[in-house]
């Protein structure tokens, strides 16, 4: 694979994960470069990574290979339409993590004949545990996704979609189900609490039987109907449970909620288009 010349335009939290798991697995630090406004966030990066940060984007992005749009969706287009020329001649692929704003968008701003890739990681990745949802247009050639494809894979496993539309459902199962399984473990940690547990003894095991599990469930073939199986005696309490999570509809409750922030996420695409 040809070598990375990295540009992360944002460090915030997700511009941040990225840089420290590349160089985590090896790429130098002085083949990323930071285009960062803020003074403290700046002399922090340096300081924690040894990458170059500086005001000024245009020369953040001059010598990158790929650059990494990792600022606020509002923010896009006020960061990229000045960067237009110098995309203009160097031709980088630009790889945007903000959510919902679109490709059509994005090629406006930087210019149409400039190879564009979305993905939609999750908050994991802080962790090194992340997992992205990666869609790249037909015309991006193969060695640009593959680029893109390393640096999404720094913080977690990457998967990639067919289509745009598809990155609303990823934005919807795994960008926000960080939510919904911390929701259950809160839920659960509730439950112990009202049938007699201390608060703290209750919380403790709702948090690391949310780790142990997710730790079993990615540990072998992710066949999640077998692992729930080989959890569940026939006529025991486990059973019993799952019995009342059906009785109350929650498959439906779960196919609705992530319908909704599916709903969400297009209808919130429509505040970032070109101008």
């Amino acid at each position: 694979m040809s070598h990375l010349d990295l540009a992360v335009l944002g460090a915030g939290n997700m511009g941040r994960a990225l840089i420290g798991g590349l160089l985590r697995q090896g790429t130098r630090p002085e083949r990323i470069t930071v285009g960062e406004p803020s003074a403290q966030a700046r002399q922090a990066l340096e300081r924690e990574f040894g990458v170059r940060a500086t005001t000024d984007n245009i020369t953040a992005v001059r010598e990158a290979n790929v650059v990494v749009v990792a600022v606020k969706p509002q923010d896009v287009a006020a960061v990229l339409k000045p960067l237009a020329p110098e995309f203009a001649r160097s031709r980088p692929v630009v790889l945007s993590v903000a959510a919902g704003v679109r490709i059509a968008a994005l090629r406006d701003w930087c210019g149409n004949q400039i190879p564009v890739i979305r993905a939609m990681p999750n908050r994991p990745a802080l962790v090194g545990a992340g997992v992205s949802g990666l869609y790249a247009p037909a015309d991006v050639v193969a060695t640009q996704v593959d680029r893109v494809e390393r640096v999404m894979g720094s913080v977690g496993e990457v998967v990639r979609v067919e289509t745009e539309a598809a990155l609303d459902v990823v934005t919807a199962l795994s960008g926000s189900g960080p939510a919904y399984f911390f929701l259950l473990a809160e839920l659960l940690a509730q439950a112990g609490t009202r049938l007699g547990l201390p608060a703290p003894t209750a919380h403790r095991l709702s948090v690391a039987t949310l780790y142990g599990t997710g730790l079993l469930a990615h540990s072998g073939d992710g066949d999640l109907p077998r692992l729930r199986a080989e959890v569940t005696s026939k006529g025991g309490t486990t059973e019993a449970a799952l019995r009342a999570f059906g009785a109350a509809d929650l498959a439906g409750i779960v196919e609705r909620a992530v319908a909704a922030a599916a709903a969400r996420g297009r209808e919130l695409a429509q505040q970032y288009v070109a101008d």
